[in-house]
Order: structure tokens, then sequence, then C-alpha cells
């Protein structure tokens, strides 16, 4: 069971999106596990035969194996500089995925009560949300066509299934599921995962903030002309340009782009951007957009989109929850002027951005009504001080006022 944040003890293996026996990849996605904050897709570490799956529907800690990947020494897909010698045909390389006891291969695994797990190529995607709906309203998901992403079953083809079917349920669909991203139970257990790691972070870190007013006329201008012309599902939100530019000062400032893990700093090798984002349900996620320096504005405003509507629907990666280097939290679209965030372990900064609004200011010397937009960084004082601070506000500053060279 991988690690999938800093407050994760243990997880429940939802289901498999393999069979015994399949050929995975790095990256390819296998399990559902649900956390106590979201459904998370996992992505193999390995390529190779995945074998010995875990029954479903077990809580089980992190570090246990879930499942068995052998290696195939003679593929050649290991980049491995120094491999190891060749194992006679009885005893295959093996690398273990994390699990509590050791399976003695069984012919396939059985999906807890009340789900029936299909084979592999019958089994239909199914968005964690819509999943659930359909348990509660005893829908028949083999049997839906789905209309999200990749054919996907979302929620909206679960509910139009319960209506056409007009069958009865023993208990009413909650007002989350009619609606919102999770059931009210699930939405408490999240809240109270949210305010134990916040805490602990309040407890174990020493944290200082700093903050500046930026001037957004050129941003906004230059936003204006990029727009100029595109339909409106196409066009790029100022909270793309403001991520865009924190990820570029993150890199500017590396100090501020870094975990502090065993007692001391280990600086992040890229720039991995959180966006908080609040859940209709309730509760609060902070996906990580990988690599978001290297990524132009039209990149950063598809890539938000995206993490934002499956971070709502209940679909995320691992990869995606558990390597931010520096989180942003965005209050500016619900009206607040100025967020003072509390930073996420073991990360070691959290950028605040409020909402752009025409403000009062001297340029030139002369008064003028211009938008702007008040900046913070709360930091890890163990860490850094409020000079690297400062540095990483000028960086995002100059970044916003040459966003034609992004």
């Amino acid at each position: 069971m991988p690690s999938l944040g800093a407050d994760m003890e243990s997880g429940v293996l939802l289901e498999w999106l393999v069979e015994p026996g399949a050929q995975v990849h790095r990256g390819d996605i296998v399990a559902v596990v649900d956390t106590d904050k979201a459904e998370i897709e996992i992505e193999s570490f390995e390529d190779g035969t995945i074998d010995d799956l875990m029954e479903p529907g077990a809580r089980v800690p992190v570090g246990e194996r879930i499942a068995t990947i052998t290696v195939d020494p003679t593929s050649g897909s290991q980049p491995d500089p120094a491999p190891v010698p060749a194992p006679t045909p009885a005893q295959p390389v093996k690398s273990v995925v994390p699990t509590p006891t050791p399976a003695p291969s069984p012919p396939a695994p059985v999906a807890a009560a009340p789900r029936v797990v299909l084979p592999h190529h019958e089994r239909p995607r199914v968005s964690p949300l819509a999943r659930r709906a359909a348990e509660a309203r005893h829908v028949d998901l083999t049997h839906l066509e789905g209309t999200g992403y990749d054919h996907a079953i979302v929620l909206a083809d679960v509910e139009r299934a319960d209506a056409d079917s007009r069958i009865p349920t023993t208990e009413p669909a909650t007002s989350a599921l009619a609606g919102a991203a999770a059931p009210d139970g699930h939405a408490a257990t999240m809240r109270e995962a949210t305010a134990a790691l916040m805490a602990r972070s309040k407890r174990e870190i020493p944290h200082f903030s700093v903050e500046t007013t930026i001037d957004l006329a050129n941003a906004m201008a230059w936003l204006e002309s990029h727009n100029a012309g595109r339909p409106a599902a196409e066009r790029v939100l100022p909270a793309a340009l403001l991520l865009a530019a924190t990820a570029r000062a993150a890199r500017d400032v590396p100090e501020l782009n870094a975990h502090f893990e065993g007692g001391r700093v280990k600086p992040a090798t890229a720039v991995h951007v959180g966006v908080a984002i609040a859940l209709r349900g309730g509760g609060l996620i902070a996906p990580a957009i990988l690599d978001a320096d290297r990524s132009s504005v039209d990149e950063t405003m598809e890539r938000l989109r995206d993490v934002a509507t499956r971070a709502k629907r209940g679909v995320m990666r691992a990869s995606e929850m558990t390597q931010a280097t520096i989180t942003v939290t965005n209050l500016g679209d619900r009206g607040a002027d100025k967020v003072l965030g509390v930073i996420y372990p073991p990360q070691v900064a959290i950028v605040g951005l409020g909402a752009i609004r025409d403000r009062v200011t001297a340029v030139d010397g002369m008064i003028a009504v211009r938008p702007s937009v008040i900046a913070t960084v709360a930091a890890d004082h163990r860490v850094t001080d409020g000079h690297q601070a400062s540095r990483f506000l000028a960086a995002l500053d100059h970044h916003l006022q040459t966003p034609e060279l992004f």
C-alpha cells in the first residue's frame, strides 16, 4: 500500500483494474484505493507481470504488500545501470508491491460484497462517485454506456439509468450523491483528516508569512489580447496565469520548493505545484500539476481545468497526490482579498492568492486605479526566512509583469 499523503496511515483497496497474470508497465493504473480524503488510482512502479492480488475491501496499512510484480530479467525494459545476475527459471526476480500476508496464488481476486468484480475486459470504467451512487441505488453498472472521459461511467449516467428503470431503492440517495462530490460520511472523514494534518502542521512547523500587492495591469492586458477571438471554452483564466507565474517563481527561488523530512531539507528536483481544490460535498484536496514551470499558459490552463474536473469527480492519480513540492491556494474567485495558508507537510511553503480587484496605487508619481492581487507566502522558518520569501514574491511579480515570456 503506497503512501498517498503525509497524513495517510492506511487505505482501503477498492478494486483491481487488472487481472492476475496481466502484463503491466510503469505508470499503468492498476488499482483504486480509498484514503480518508479521496479515491486514488494507483499506478504501477515497475514493468512486469502482476499477480498475488489482495482481495478488495480490506483496509491495509501503508507499506504492506497488496500484490507482487514479477520482472522479466530478459525483457530489457529495466533501466538499472547495474543489472542483477540472471535468475534460473524457477527463481524469477521479484519486485514487491506492498500485502499483509503472502497470498497463495489465488485463481482470481474476489471482490468484497456487494460489488462483483468482473474480468478486466468486461469491467466498465467507473468514477468513484458513480460507483457509490450505483451501489446506493442498486443500478447494475455492467449494462451502462459511459458518457465521461474515455467512455467512463459518471454520476449522470447512473442517475439517468435509475430514473429510466424506476427501481425503488431501500434508502434515499444522500444530498451529496445527488449533486456533490461525496456522501456526508466521507466528507466528515475527509474533514477529520484535513484537521489532523493542519493541526500537525501548525504544531510542528514554525510558520511565518510575507505579503505584497502585485500590479496586474500588464498581465490582464496581455490576457485580454491572448484570449481575443477565442471561444469561451478555450480562454485562459487569470488563475492559470497566476499559477504559471508561481511555478516559475518557485524555480527561481528553490529554497521554497523543497521538502523537510527527517530533520533536514530535501531540495526538489522539479517544480510540481499543488492546487488546493474545494470539493462540493465538503473537504479539500491539493493534487499536483507536475513540471508546472515547463508549461505554457495555455497548457497550464488545460491541465488546471483537467485536474479540477477530475478532483470534483473523484478521479485522481497517486502521482498527483504525492509529488507536490509547493502548494497554491487561490480564493480570489470566492471574493477573499487575502489568504494566509497553512503549509502542507512535508512541503516548506504555501502561496496564497486573493481576488483581483481595482485598487488605488501610485504609478510614476501619480494616483491611478489598476487591477492588482495580494499575494502571500507562508514558509517554514526551520528551512528559510524572510529574505528568501521576499525574493520569491519579487520573482512572482517579475513574471506577472512579463507574461509574454512564458
